[in-house]
C-alpha cells in the first residue's frame, strides 16, 4: 500500500471509536474505484498484520497505529556522540539523556543526566577520554555514595556504564555522525531495573512514564520482555504492568 494512502487512512479514522468494514472499503474505493473485494480482503489482512488496525468485533475495527519512538538529539548529545565516534569507532556504545523523559513524566525537570553505555572493558578508557575533554562531571559505574552525594548535586552529570550484550538499540545518523541510542523498550526496563540510579523516577512517576510511553508509541513487547529477562526483571515488570496499566497490556501479557 502506498505510504501516502496509509497515512490518509490513519488520519481519517484515528479519532473514531470504531469504523466498519464497509466504511473502510468505501475509503479505498474513493482512491481506487476499481478495487476488487478479494484485493480489499488482503488489504485488511496486511493492516491487521502490521498493527495499524485491530478488529474489536466481526466487521468492526479501530486504528491501533502508533509512531515509533525517535527522540530529538540535542547539540550537547550530538557533540558527545561525535567525539565518541572519532575515538571509539570500533566499539559499540549507546548514548541518551534523561531530558527525553520529560515527554512522559508528570514532573518536568531542566536537569539532564547523560548516559553512555559501552562494551565491557572500555569503560575506563571512555571515562578518561571524556574527563579530559569535557567540562561536565563524569562518573563511572557510580555506587550509592556517588549517587547520593555527587550525582544528585551535579547539574549535568555524565554517567558511564557497561553495555549489556544484545541490548535493544537504535542506530542513528545526525549531521553525518553515526551512533546508537537505546530503544524505548530498553529505557523502560532500565528505569525499572535500576531503581537506585533512577530513584527520583520511581513510584507514581514511573507508572506515569510507562503509561504515556505505552499509550503514545509502538512498543515491541517481545523485545522489552526479552531484555527484561536478561536483567532478571521480566516477572517483576509484567506484574508491575498488570497491576497499574492492565488495560494497555492485557493482550500481550499471558502469564
Amino acid at each position: 500500500m502506498p505510504k501516502i494512502l496509509e497515512n490518509k487512512l490513519i488520519e481519517e479514522f484515528k479519532d473514531r471509536e470504531s469504523f466498519s468494514r464497509e466504511e473502510l472499503f468505501q475509503f479505498y474505493r474513493y482512491f481506487e474505484p476499481e478495487l476488487k473485494e478479494g484485493t480489499f480482503g488482503w488489504r485488511i489482512y496486511d493492516l491487521k498484520n502490521r498493527n495499524i488496525i485491530k478488529p474489536i468485533k466481526i466487521g468492526l475495527y479501530v486504528i491501533t497505529y502508533k509512531p515509533k519512538y525517535k527522540p530529538d538529539i540535542s547539540p550537547n548529545l550530538l557533540k558527545i556522540a561525535k567525539q565518541l565516534s572519532e575515538k571509539f569507532d570500533e566499539v559499540k556504545y549507546c548514548v541518551w539523556e534523561t531530558v527525553w523523559l520529560n515527554e512522559f513524566a508528570q514532573h518536568q525537570t531542566s536537569k539532564s543526566t547523560l548516559y553512555i553505555e559501552v562494551e565491557k572493558g572500555f569503560e575506563e578508557s571512555l571515562f578518561y577520554a571524556l574527563k579530559d575533554n569535557s567540562r561536565r562531571e563524569v562518573f563511572i559505574n557510580p555506587d550509592e555514595k556517588a549517587i547520593d552525594f555527587y550525582i544528585a548535586e551535579s547539574n549535568q552529570p555524565v554517567i558511564i556504564k557497561k553495555l549489556l550484550t544484545r541490548a535493544p538499540l537504535m542506530k542513528r545518523t545526525e549531521k553525518k555522525v553515526k551512533f546508537y541510542t537505546p530503544t524505548l523498550e530498553k529505557i523502560l526496563v532500565d528505569l525499572f531495573a535500576e531503581e537506585r540510579l533512577f530513584y527520583y523516577l520511581q513510584g507514581g512517576e514511573l507508572i506515569h512514564i510507562y503509561e504515556n510511553a505505552l499509550s503514545n508509541y509502538t512498543i515491541n513487547f517481545t523485545k522489552l520482555f526479552s531484555y527484561a529477562k536478561r536483567r532478571e526483571r521480566e516477572h517483576d515488570i509484567k506484574q508491575f504492568m498488570t497491576n497499574h496499566m492492565f488495560h494497555l497490556v492485557k493482550d500481550v501479557i499471558d502469564d
